[in-house]
């Protein structure tokens, strides 16, 4: 099995897989966007002017067999709104979530959560500005948010995705738009990276003990740089 480690700055990644003996080759696709989130003065509860706010967010994405078109998410943040009692992620629309967990990144200890629409989401006053037509995770962190201080939780969930992870041709690709900075992909057992256009650093085999570095970033459509 291999690892990428994505720190990806706002920009298109692709990379491709082949089996060390058969001709079956992966392909992933990123366009990420860098996330900016403020913290509001310290306080003991929310305001009314406040929003949701949160930092140091890291994803892994474990691609599960091409033929399901499915992959795993462990999607670590912290939630940074002082007074904050509860934490909303997002369900990516076109994407079927399912095997949800979550849990307190301190204790260890799994925190209750829901799945509410974006029009519940909306009357949390943190949550003014939530997509009505979207559905949200909504957390129930195990204390609230201290002034000048954070809850860390960890979300995990299963997507069902057949626009961001499918087959074409020969050619398995994963094409995801990332929202965050840093990211890492582990790829489906017997695959190994032979192409990507953004920098990256790729682990491969017992240990990781195999790495390659890429250094240049491309764009758009061009043409993805190889590591052999």
């Amino acid at each position: 099995m291999l690892g990428l480690n994505l720190d990806s700055l706002p920009r298109t990644e692709i990379s491709r897989m082949t089996r060390p003996i058969t001709i079956a080759h992966v392909a992933l696709l990123f366009c990420g966007a860098a996330l900016h989130a403020q913290q509001p003065a310290a306080g003991t509860a929310p305001s009314a002017a406040a929003q949701q706010t949160e930092s140091d967010e890291y994803t892994r994405y474990e691609l599960l067999g091409p033929e399901t078109a499915s992959f795993k998410i462990f999607y670590e943040v912290t939630a940074t709104t002082p007074g904050a009692k509860a934490y909303f992620n997002p369900i990516r629309k076109g994407s079927t979530a399912s095997d949800e967990a979550v849990y307190d990144a301190m204790t260890g200890e799994p925190l209750h959560f829901e799945v509410v629409t974006g029009a519940e989401a909306a009357k949390d006053p943190l949550m003014a500005g939530a997509d009505a037509g979207g559905n949200y995770i909504k957390v129930q962190l195990a204390r609230p948010v201290p002034p000048e201080g954070q809850g860390r939780i960890l979300i995990v969930k299963t997507y069902k995705d057949a626009k961001s992870y499918y087959r074409e041709g020969e050619t398995i690709v994963f094409n995801r738009s990332l929202g965050i900075r840093r990211n890492k992909v582990v790829l489906p057992a017997g695959y190994e990276l032979v192409a990507c256009n953004v920098p990256l650093a790729s682990l491969v085999g017992a240990g990781w003990a195999h790495r390659h570095q890429l250094h240049e970033c491309r764009c758009g459509r061009s043409a993805p740089h190889s590591a052999r």
